[in-house]
């Protein structure tokens, strides 16, 4: 009873007290103040605006000029990638690195009958490269350097023959490449060129495009 008797006042004073007071007192004071009460209405609003940033702080965050790269991403292979690779799959992967690097139209070429060449492609200054790719687990032997030397300028018209090895070449075929000027490229550069380098930088050829 003593709860429901206090209820019962407590709405009688929020109904006719208050509501009095908000309607008429309230409106008489601000109707005879008015340019206090535009200050407080603004100072109030003010205040309001204020507290909604601050509770927004922290939300978002400044990038500095460092941050923002407009370069694009630079594509790179992984060396296991590359020994995993089908012998298809290997070729299409050094057409996209020459692709990636400026040369112009590389398109895999090797199958049945390529006599030596697997990728060709042009470089900026009109030379015809002519690459074979060898993913042998040893290193390749003089032997098949020997072989591609005999295609690659005669049958294919090479301007840069070169000849890729995944686990490098003997010293016996690095000394006959020396001597009949064929490219090499052995594991070393083959991770250079795969991880971003130019070709061209790798191997130390100067290009005047």
């Amino acid at each position: 009873m003593i709860a429901l008797a206090a209820g019962k006042m407590l709405w009688k004073w929020l109904t006719e007290d208050v509501s009095r007071w908000i309607t008429a007192d309230l409106w008489r004071l601000a109707a005879a103040n008015p340019s206090w009460t535009a200050i407080t209405v603004i100072g109030g609003l003010t205040l309001l605006l204020l507290l909604v940033g601050l509770s927004g702080a922290g939300t978002y965050r400044y990038v500095d000029d460092a941050e923002i790269s407009d370069e694009p991403e630079v594509l790179t292979f992984k060396m296991k990638q590359l020994a995993s690779m089908s012998a298809s799959g290997f070729e299409q992967a050094c057409a996209d690195l020459l692709a990636r690097d400026g040369f112009r139209q590389p398109r895999r070429v090797g199958g049945a009958g390529d006599l030596g060449a697997n990728v060709t492609a042009w470089d900026g200054d009109d030379r015809l490269v002519v690459l074979q790719r060898k993913q042998y687990s040893s290193p390749v032997g003089s032997g098949h350097v020997q072989q591609f030397n005999g295609t690659a300028r005669p049958h294919h018209g090479a301007d840069a023959p070169i000849m890729i090895a995944l686990n490098a070449f003997t010293q016996p075929a690095t000394d006959f490449a020396r001597r009949h000027a064929l490219l090499l490229v052995s594991r070393r550069e083959l991770k250079l060129w795969a991880h971003g380098q130019h070709l061209y930088d790798v191997l130390g050829i100067e290009s005047a495009a």
